[in-house]
């Protein structure tokens, strides 16, 4: 039987990107004349794409906000953010030493993230991670995100797997009902933006470094 087919999220699952994007939300907000967001309080803003995240700030600076405000502010941040997309994110400690070995498992690897797919292949070139990935989908690449199941499915099925040979890596609750919803496991890692400990939405399993990845991995995989 073929080897499973490894969804990966991007912001806080393969690569940390909270400093680029913290800095990249503060320059919008002090053209607007807004005070920065505190970066520790403010990575849990991250992880449902760039309009969330800047509708999340407003809402815990206590600013006011309409549709046409958020368009603004999006373009905005889009713009400075596809110049500044990789200055100071990398990847997770571990994370090429796992990619590594489920290769060598002949696993399929993809991403599916709520990034635009512009900059989240900018940002996986720019740590020469792209060849890695079979398929790298954002939330324009179908016109539908997580937590939508579809947009999980059909990751799956462009990287050319089986959703019942596939399994998730995420860090958010959004991960966790994404994979639920397609009827596939997930691996959560504890070292992303959940505002709350990963472990109180109940994946299948938990990791604390990419070096459990494999194990995990090896773990769900029907066929093992």
């Amino acid at each position: 039987m073929s080897a499973p087919t490894i969804v990966f999220d991007l912001d806080g699952t393969l690569v940390d990107t909270a400093p680029d994007l913290i800095a990249t939300l503060n320059v919008v907000f002090a053209r607007e004349g807004y005070k920065p967001v505190e970066y520790e309080s403010s990575r849990a803003l991250i992880g449902g794409g760039a309009r969330v995240m800047i509708e999340r700030g407003l809402k815990s600076a206590g600013h006011e906000y309409t549709p046409a405000l958020i368009e603004r502010l999006f373009t905005d941040f889009i713009a400075y953010y596809g110049a500044h997309v990789a200055d100071r994110s990398r990847p997770f400690p571990g994370l090429e030493d796992a990619l590594d070995a489920l290769a060598r498992r002949d696993c399929r690897l993809a991403v599916c993230t709520n990034k635009l797919e512009r900059l989240s292949l900018q940002l996986l070139e720019s740590l020469g991670l792209r060849r890695r990935f079979a398929v790298i989908c954002g939330q324009d690449t179908f016109g539908i995100q997580k937590p939508d199941p579809e947009v999980l499915r059909r990751t799956i099925a462009q990287a050319g797997g089986r959703l019942d040979r596939a399994i998730m890596v995420g860090d958010s609750l959004t991960d966790i009902h994404t994979a639920r919803a397609a009827g596939i496991p997930v691996v959560a890692v504890n070292f992303g933006y959940s505002e709350r400990p990963i472990s109180e939405f109940g994946p299948d399993r938990i990791i604390g470094h990419f070096a459990e990845l494999p194990a995990a991995i090896a773990d769900l995989d029907p066929a093992h």
